[in-house]
């Protein structure tokens, strides 16, 4: 009898501990969050965040210029597969960025590009990279040509001109697709000169002549801009070129000489006769002009002063207004003592042969001492002041 009382006892303990830590459990339940084991039951991890996909330009765009990069961007999540497929089922150049991808080729116009692809979140669950959009069909093209060739060697005055073969009215835009690069550090500008027949015109120099043996390159990369007024650029054009040996031509015209300055070294001072000073239309221009083209035989005509179709020997063009360098046995006498020409400097068939051959495009003409200014025509560039040449930027210099 003792031994049922003792174990009924026991099993009553139990059953109040075992009530205890049942009710212990539903209060601390009841009355907020718990620490250990008793707080992970029933919980969730929280799911990770989509894959945030955002396309530039964006799907369903159209008239999209073709210059500008087709851009992915992926947040919460990064790419796994992607491409930008055009019309003929080629996939468009690109590369990997921090977040996503961008294309690096310049796009067609008048086509529609597809994007194809996929981007993971953090847990792997993956969301399409989808979506389309089109380029713009222009009205019409304008191209432009590079003046200086490829692997050419020039003088220490050469300017770059691109020159277009229409009208540039957004000139701004048109110079960001300019670019020049130099071997040695060169300070230099962009200039806009008045449109002429040929249409719009930008060139290039640098602050002072060139530093021989710098190694140029020039880039037009005119695809894919809008130049204005419905007009895009159809192609790009590059150039890669040589200054070479300094080579100044002084032309003083009171002299009755002509100096030539190679590499700081004076190496021909010849008689020289310029033009009539009495006669403001036949005056050799003052300014510095420089060397355009030479050939051996020109024929020269001005209708004014009654001359037609004259060959003359050695001629070296330094300007479009009929200026040149070259030989004249009609003026030998006059040659070192009176200016008698046309707005021609006139040397000895010897003297203006042995410069012809040292002629390059770009050497600097310098001539002073001329009542009248050198017109702003064709190459003038480096008869304006530095402050003058940036203000003819279409951009902040």
């Amino acid at each position: 009898m003792a031994l049922g009382r003792a174990v009924l006892g026991l099993m009553v303990t139990f059953a109040v501990a075992l009530a205890a830590i049942t009710v212990w459990g539903t209060v601390e339940r009841a009355s907020g969050p718990t620490t250990g084991a008793s707080a992970q039951v029933g919980s969730e991890a929280p799911a990770a965040p989509t894959a945030q996909v955002t396309l530039s330009p964006a799907n369903g765009a159209t008239d999209v210029a073709p210059a500008a990069p087709a851009v992915v961007t992926v947040a919460q999540g990064r790419l796994t597969d992607v491409a930008l497929m055009g019309a003929d089922g080629k996939a468009v150049p690109g590369r990997p960025t921090a977040d996503g991808w961008t294309s690096t080729g310049t796009l067609a116009y008048g086509t529609t590009y597809t994007w194809k692809g996929v981007a993971v979140d953090a847990a792997g669950a993956p969301t399409p990279v989808s979506g389309s959009f089109s380029t713009v069909t222009p009205q019409r093209k304008i191209a432009a040509n590079i003046n200086i060739a490829d692997d050419a060697t020039v003088g220490v005055g050469a300017p770059i001109i691109v020159q277009f073969n229409g009208e540039v009215t957004d000139k701004a835009a048109a110079q960001r697709a300019l670019q020049v690069r130099t071997s040695v550090p060169t300070e230099g500008s962009w200039a806009w000169l008045p449109d002429a027949e040929q249409a719009s015109r930008a060139h290039w120099r640098p602050k002072e002549y060139w530093k021989p043996g710098t190694v140029v390159d020039v880039a037009a990369n005119l695809v894919g801009v809008d130049v204005g007024g419905g007009t895009w650029g159809t192609a790009n054009v590059t150039s890669h070129f040589t200054i070479g040996r300094s080579q100044i031509v002084k032309a003083d015209v009171n002299s009755f000489q002509m100096v030539v300055v190679r590499d700081g070294q004076t190496v021909m001072t010849v008689p020289a006769s310029y033009g009539l000073g009495s006669d403001p239309n036949r005056n050799t221009t003052n300014g510095v002009h420089v060397v355009m083209s030479k050939e051996a035989t020109k024929l020269m005509t001005n209708p004014e002063y009654g001359y037609f179709n004259v060959p003359e020997k050695w001629a070296v063009r330094i300007s479009n207004n009929g200026e040149f360098i070259h030989a004249n046995p009609l003026s030998t006498s006059a040659q070192g003592n009176e200016n008698v020409t046309h707005g021609c400097v006139n040397l000895s068939t010897k003297d203006a042969e042995a410069y012809f051959d040292t002629a390059m495009f770009g050497d600097p003409v310098e001539v002073t001492g001329s009542p009248v200014p050198m017109p702003r025509t064709d190459i003038y560039d480096w008869s304006l002041t530095w402050q003058e040449w940036q203000s003819m930027s279409a951009l902040p210099t």
